[in-house]
């Protein structure tokens, strides 16, 4: 039977138990996001060769997938705060894991794509109600540490997907090839949804809402004016039509500012919660993470056809050689959450920043130092430094951003978090056509093909060591010291909470 309780916002149970395996369970979902996103970055390659898909269609299968995420990221934490985000979590899980059987067993290139655009769609729906249900379920003086776990999660993911999908590829398990780099997600995302029905608490916003269907159509509409043409651009020549498109995103963000406010006033249930832009912090980290996302598109998916292409290395190796970075970020985020930001505040991301420009610098030198002959553990310093700086802004990112964000709106605001990197991650993948494939003949021998994507990664690492300045410059604007993590942080002032109690279903 059910029951329903009000707790104050800033006061979720502490006593509660049942809390840590609720963790423990939207981790793995996390974990299961960031794994699958890395599993296909190094089988890219082997998905080409095997299935003679074009080299748009393997940015199709990595855009496709950041293009639903971003354009449903809203709505799926929308809808948490609406229907429970407990039950938009076991939904999206459940979807997840349906599409990566899709995935799986999908019969050409353009099959895969679309699946890969609906595990988009579904991680949309799933993604947003991790950071709702922890910011939810936890008092403000425990979220350091949760948000510390969530760091190291990541560099579990970054450290864990490459192997895996080295391996698997590399293993051909039953003649499937890569197949079982999506079909591994099945047992796991059952499991999640076994063990999530029983132990996560639901929780609801503190009013009732309703989705706002307008907002909806304007978000995706913009994104996929913004993002097609980009990403489709140099296969069809740069059309006019592309570049039209792109200026008339803008417009319809715009149109979509103006709706919002008007929404907000007429009956309190916009899509986009724009009183949060006036949390400095809020303001500052989005625009943080927008870019950060987009050095991140760019940087993974060229250095996987640098090592498995240009190097003609073999998934494993290219796996193995991803290590040393992925361990690098997994102990820097979980140093900087615990020990560094907590002394030192906004100097440690920008420090993070610097950090992983210079790694990226290193990374240049040693390719042209050493070309086609470059060795994996040549590649071992850049590679470390890259990660140690990537660790120092992951982590207390995240906690900065959502810091000073009232309880009830911790569904928009996380959905507004990973859109704005999804955003920045699709446009540095549609980037990759001008950064990467640009400075590429279209027409090579294959003994042209080495030297010329080892020529295209060294310009596209120039892009990203440049994208890593301006986010050092955009973190001045960040708060030089985080909101202490002390019960009623984020908390509304007493006048305004009386009637906004969240809804707590167990």
């Amino acid at each position: 039977m059910t029951s329903t309780e009000t707790l104050s916002p800033a006061q979720p149970d502490a006593g509660d138990r049942r809390r840590w395996i609720a963790l423990a369970i939207v981790m793995t979902a996390a974990f299961m996001d960031l794994v699958d996103v890395t599993i296909v970055n190094i089988a890219i390659p082997s998905i080409q060769h095997d299935e003679g898909a074009s080299f748009s269609q393997i940015q199709w299968i990595t855009a496709g997938y950041a293009l639903a995420f971003a354009a449903g990221l809203i709505t799926g934490g929308r809808l948490g705060d609406i229907h429970g985000r407990k039950r938009l979590f076991l939904i999206g899980v459940g979807g997840f894991t349906l599409a990566s059987a899709l995935c799986g067993f999908a019969a050409n290139p353009e099959m895969l794509v679309a699946s890969r655009i609906l595990q988009g769609g579904m991680a949309a729906m799933m993604v947003p109600q991790v950071l709702s249900i922890v910011h939810a379920t936890f008092p403000a003086h425990e979220r350091g540490k949760v948000f510390g776990l969530f760091g190291a999660i990541v560099g579990l993911g970054a450290v864990s997907g490459p192997l895996l999908g080295a391996l698997l590829t590399e293993w051909n398990l039953f003649g499937l090839e890569w197949r079982p780099i999506f079909l591994i997600n099945l047992p796991v995302g059952v499991v999640a949804l076994f063990l999530g029905r029983r132990f996560i608490t639901e929780s609801k916003a503190p009013k009732a809402l309703k989705l706002d269907l307008v907002g909806v159509a304007l978000v995706t509409l913009g994104l996929l004016m913004l993002l097609y043409p980009l990403t489709r651009g140099r296969e069809l020549g740069w059309p006019l039509w592309g570049y039209a498109s792109m200026v008339g995103a803008l417009g319809v963000f715009a149109g979509l500012v103006v709706y919002e406010r008007r929404k907000s006033a007429r009956d309190g249930s916009p899509l986009v919660e724009l009183s949060l832009f006036k949390v400095k912090s809020f303001a500052a980290g989005i625009a943080v993470q927008t870019v950060f996302g987009i050095a991140l598109g760019i940087f993974f998916l060229v250095w996987t056809l640098y090592m498995q292409v240009g190097l003609g290395w073999r998934p494993l190796r290219a796996g193995l050689t991803g290590v040393p970075f992925s361990i690098a970020v997994s102990m820097a985020a979980g140093m900087s959450v615990q020990k560094l930001v907590p002394r030192f505040g906004r100097k440690v991301l920008q420090a993070g920043a610097l950090v992983m420009a210079a790694g990226v610098l290193i990374y240049i030198a040693e390719s042209e130092r050493y070309g086609l002959g470059i060795a994996s553990w040549q590649m071992a310093l850049p590679l470390v430094v890259m990660g140690a700086g990537m660790g120092l802004i992951v982590a207390p990112l995240t906690d900065a951003v959502l810091s000073e964000v009232p309880r009830e709106h911790a569904g928009s605001a996380s959905g507004l978090i990973n859109t704005v990197q999804q955003m920045g991650n699709a446009l540095g993948l549609g980037l990759v056509s001008v950064v990467f494939f640009g400075v590429i003949d279209d027409r090579l021998t294959r003994a042209q093909v080495g030297p010329a994507f080892v020529n295209a990664f060294q310009h596209a690492l120039w892009w990203v060591a440049g994208v890593m300045g301006v986010i050092f410059l955009l973190m001045f604007a960040l708060p030089k010291r985080p909101a202490q993590h002390v019960e009623g942080a984020g908390e509304l002032p007493a006048e305004d909470t009386a009637d906004k109690q969240p809804e707590l279903v167990s």
